[in-house]
Order: structure tokens, then C-alpha cells, then sequence
């Protein structure tokens, strides 16, 4: 056994897709459980997941749910990171249902637990997702995040996407309002 196992820290997450989750009944039910627990969490703490009140878990197992159904159609990417055997951070990409917008598809939900923040989990998670979509054909991966979100949206930059519109106060949580950031990733320029 390596050193960074018998120490109980790993340097990197382990990254697995869809498939992997759901190979074996036992981890997809766990996955499940840990995802609606690092969600809850993070929504409890003001994160912005497009939920104000913490999602119940039937909400988060339907979501995922449909987020599989789609990875095996053909039409998502779906990851989850991994430190120390423990669930630490998910994301998935789907693409758009309307038929003149097929070739493109929509990064959403990157979600890590708080206490892994500053590891490289949303880093290692947006990089495989990338790779999925590229690898899946899609030809312009979208997102949109909260404008407050400043260190979602520093890591969207360096990872190469590109803003491309503001709807500003558009948020509204309670009384606050936060700008709707929309950001691209354009393959078809990439060759």
C-alpha cells in the first residue's frame, strides 16, 4: 500500500463516470445518499446549485436518476470525485433537449463538499466532464453560474470558457439579488 493511502490523504480525487457509478447497485445507492448530503450541505451554506431551501433526498435520487437515464442515451455526462473512498464532489453535463440545439450541451451542478475545497476536486471534476462532452461530440459546452461565485468562475476561465453574457441582478435569493453569468466552451474553435 502506498504511503498516501496508510496516511489516510490522497494528492488527487479519483474521478468515475457513469458507468462506474452505477456497476454496482451498493456504491449507486451510496452515491446517491453522500450527492443529496454534499448538496444539502452546500445549498444550507448559500451555495448556488439553483436551489434556495436544501433539495429533499427523493429530489436528488430523481435527479440523478434522469442525469443516468441520459448518460445512456447518449445525451450527458455525469462524474464523481473521490478522496479517500469518500464522495467529495459531482457534476454532470446534459445536452439540450430542443432538436436545433443537439450539437450543444449545458455544464451543471458542480458540486464539492465544503470540506474539500482547495484540493482540486471542481478542477478534476470540470476537466473530466470536459473531456466527456468532447469526446461525446458536443460542439459548444454552456454554463451559467452566480456572478458572487468568484472562485467557480476564475476556475471556468483558466479551464478555457469564455463569458458571453450578464444578466445582472437576475438572482434572487430573499431580498438578495446576484448577477446570472453565462460562460462557453466552444470546441468547434478548438479543432
Amino acid at each position: 500500500m502506498n504511503s498516501a493511502m496508510t496516511s489516510g490523504v490522497t494528492t488527487a480525487p479519483a474521478i468515475l463516470d457513469a458507468m462506474e457509478l452505477t456497476s454496482d447497485p451498493e456504491l449507486e445507492v451510496r452515491f446517491a445518499e453522500s450527492a443529496h448530503q454534499i448538496l444539502a450541505d452546500l445549498v444550507s451554506g448559500g451555495a448556488a446549485l439553483g436551489w434556495v431551501e436544501p433539495p429533499s433526498r427523493d429530489e436528488v435520487a430523481e435527479l440523478l436518476g434522469d442525469v443516468v437515464s441520459a448518460v445512456q442515451a447518449g445525451d450527458a455526462g455525469l462524474r464523481a470525485a473521490y478522496l479517500d473512498r469518500r464522495l467529495v464532489g459531482l457534476g454532470y453535463w446534459l445536452r439540450y433537449a430542443r432538436p436545433t440545439h443537439r450539437p450543444h450541451a449545458d455544464l451543471e451542478k458542480i458540486a464539492v463538499d465544503a470540506a474539500a475545497h482547495g484540493r482540486g476536486v471542481g478542477r478534476a471534476l470540470t476537466a473530466a466532464l470536459i473531456a466527456d462532452a468532447r469526446e461525446a461530440g458536443i460542439e459548444v459546452l454552456t454554463l451559467d453560474a452566480r456572478g458572487d461565485n468568484t472562485n467557480a468562475l476564475h476556475l471556468y476561465q483558466s479551464l478555457g470558457f469564455t463569458e458571453y453574457g450578464r444578466l445582472t441582478d437576475f438572482v434572487a435569493v430573499g431580498e438578495h439579488r446576484y448577477d446570472k453569468v453565462f460562460y462557453m466552451l466552444d470546441f468547434r474553435q478548438q479543432g
